[in-house]
């Protein structure tokens, strides 16, 4: 699936400034009768810049063409009717709504929030739960059912014990049995977090809910946190089907000695770890936490490590044997260290009623509303004790017009808030007392439509918040064409595949290799020896035997087809039958013995198919966009055009 392009032409976050000011009516092109103007490709231009890693498509042309192609399609998908489709929709729809909750959380948090933050990443709390799922948005009868059926499972866990209970309950569909591990502050929802952290160890916590359903936790354990680790690793892996592989257990131990004879840890992860991700940084991984990994052996070794650059022996887990190395390790901050970047993660993590509060009082100061005791006043006169019973209904000369309260240009009035009491009249509040209740309703009333006109009037009221929803509106349609005119198309057409392939045969082929033992070893002198003995004809398992020891191993082998890029092999190593002179790679020493040079091979279908398809879509993605530009004609303002050129910046 190509998202190259819309990666390349999606807004982000912010935007850059140019080196002059451009007028917002500056047509740069039309699409057929459809406007584009100036400020958006510059935007657009300047935003994405550093991501482009085509140069060319840094110059201003080259970069226009692809704005271009990206309106075409955009054109073409509204013309398909994609933006019509309840799915599309939806989804943009859910987007706007999360994205417009981090736009309307910007208000001072509470300091007792911050401190809570910051107690809960000082623990780690080990715990079990069990959940009866139920949707966010379920019906009453389902809701009850849920919360019914937890209750059950708490009473019979009190009884018979959580773990029995636990284990025998779990289908992974309807209800949920699960070990958590241990985890700390920001690692659960926060419903979860405050249940597991106000439980005590041993207990199981009252029913409490999430949006994934009804919860009961059972904590197994509280200790202080343990921090962070940035560790360094050797992985080994079994190659399953390569009979003639060492089995990975022989292999790490035969490293392990290595390390043991002084040879750089991080000089033999480069040649020899098959964690390809970390083993050209010399087995060095992304720092950690507890429960981050998803391998409790290897954080148990991880943090079992106390001295900075301590290595542990070799250890196994579900991903192969390792050997770990302890690179750094980082306690718990000082809570004023820790300060901005948990009061960050608080406004973020929407933890509690006080953010609410916190945003309704900076919305009412935004849009100067005043309170209005006159109004909650004549509420208050007008309800009875029919309200509590739900028979509650408007006086026949109800002041429906009269004003309530002004939010930027809209203006409620009497009726707004007459038909949300009528609407919620049966819920009880404190007390029943009628004036506490009305003033109760007018807040929840005030503040929901607060809330409300900020979240419909954002993009009018915040720019960054309009291109991020442009942005996502018109990356969703263009994926959603690309999905169904291009990318399905290309893998389903496999007469187009096919034909594809016999005329573009020449570009899948297997690189240049050679079937090759390479030797490797810390000690030049070892490797002088094991040349010499190879050149004597001797095998690689005779080698072993009189230069390794089951005490030391000098030499590690490494055989089989290599093209030039393999980990192995020198750089550069010229490809030439015969054994090879002795190089300084990687930290240690190589000798290289070429059986045979193996030429470019033509790949079949089947073991191209990928590459294949990648440039089927290519070839049908140009074709296409040329139908397009017939169909839809661009009309560029050469003028304005080279106005742009002339003020970029370079």
């Amino acid at each position: 699936m190509q998202l190259r392009y819309i990666f390349t032409l999606l807004l982000t976050y912010f935007v850059l400034n140019v080196n002059a000011q451009t007028s917002e009516k500056d047509v740069l092109f039309f699409v057929d009768n459809d406007p584009v103007y100036t400020s958006e490709f510059l935007r657009v231009y300047n935003k994405n810049l550093d991501l482009v890693q085509d140069e060319s498509q840094k110059e201003i042309d080259e970069y226009l063409t692809l704005f271009t192609n990206y309106k075409l399609k955009l054109k073409e998908a509204k013309a398909l009717g994609l933006d019509d489709k309840p799915s599309y929709k939806r989804e943009l729809l859910n987007y706007r709504k999360q994205l417009a909750k981090s736009f309307m959380t910007d208000s001072k948090v509470s300091e007792a929030m911050i401190k809570e933050a910051y107690e809960r990443i000082s623990y780690d709390i080990k715990a079990n739960h069990i959940l009866v799922k139920v949707l966010e948005n379920a019906g009453p009868e389902d809701t009850l059912k849920a919360y019914n059926d937890i209750v059950k499972l708490r009473n019979r866990t009190l009884k018979e014990g959580f773990e029995s209970v636990r284990k025998e309950v779990h289908n992974g569909q309807t209800i949920y049995g699960e070990e958590l591990g241990y985890f700390s502050g920001f690692r659960m929802v926060y419903k979860f977090e405050t249940a597991a952290f106000n439980t005590e160890v041993g207990g199981i916590s009252e029913p409490f809910r999430t949006r994934f359903g009804y919860h009961i936790v059972n904590v197994l354990d509280r200790r202080k946190s343990r921090g962070e680790r940035t560790m360094a690793h050797i992985m080994v892996i079994e190659k399953k089907g390569d009979t003639l592989a060492e089995k990975p257990e022989v292999r790490i131990q035969n490293i392990y000695k290595k390390i043991n004879q002084g040879e750089a840890f991080e000089a033999l992860a480069k040649q020899f770890s098959d964690d390809k991700s970390s083993s050209a940084k010399g087995g060095r991984f992304k720092s950690f936490s507890s429960g981050q990994l998803g391998s409790p052996e290897f954080e148990k070794v991880a943090f079992g490590l106390t001295e900075i650059n301590q290595i542990s022996e070799p250890f196994q887990t579900q991903y192969g044997w390792h050997i770990a190395k302890l690179l750094e390790k980082k306690e718990v901050p000082s809570f004023e260290a820790a300060r901005a970047e948990l009061e960050t993660k608080v406004k973020r993590d929407d933890r509690s009623k006080l953010i609410d509060k916190a945003l309704h009082e900076s919305l009412k100061s935004k849009y100067n509303i005043k309170d209005n005791q006159e109004a909650l006043d004549y509420f208050a006169s007008i309800l009875n004790d029919t309200y509590i019973k739900r028979g509650w209904q408007l006086p026949d000369n109800f002041k429906a017009d009269t004003p309530l309260f002004k939010i930027g240009k809209q203006q409620f009035i009497y009726k707004d808030f007459g038909g949300y009491l009528m609407k919620t009249q049966g819920r009880r509040t404190q007390g029943g007392n009628l004036k506490v209740m009305v003033s109760g309703k007018y807040d929840e009333f005030l503040n929901s439509s607060l809330v409300k006109y900020q979240e419909e009037n954002l993009e009018e009221e915040n720019e960054e918040f309009a291109h991020i929803v442009g942005e996502y509106r018109d990356g969703l349609l263009l994926f959603d064409l690309m999905e169904t005119t291009i990318w399905n198309a290309a893998k389903t057409d496999s007469v187009g595949v096919q034909n594809y392939y016999e005329t573009h045969k020449t570009k899948y082929v297997l690189p240049k290799r050679v079937d090759a033992i390479v030797a490797s070893s810390a000690k030049k002198k070892t490797l002088k020896q094991v040349s010499k003995l190879l050149h004597q004809g001797k095998s690689v398992e005779d080698i072993k035997k009189l230069v390794n020891s089951d005490e030391k191993v000098e030499v590690i082998f490494t055989s089989g087809a290599m093209d030039a890029k393999h980990q192995a092999l020198p750089k550069p190593f010229p490809f030439k039958k015969g054994i090879s002179k002795i190089y300084s790679y990687n930290d240690s020493f190589t000798v290289v013995n070429v059986k045979d040079i193996l030429p470019e091979a033509s790949q079949t279908l089947e073991e191209a198919k990928g590459m294949v398809i990648n440039d089927y879509q290519s070839y049908k993605e140009e074709n296409w966009l040329k139908e397009l530009a017939n169909k839809y004609k661009i009309k560029i303002n050469q003028d304005v055009l080279k106005n742009i050129k002339s003020r970029i910046k370079k």
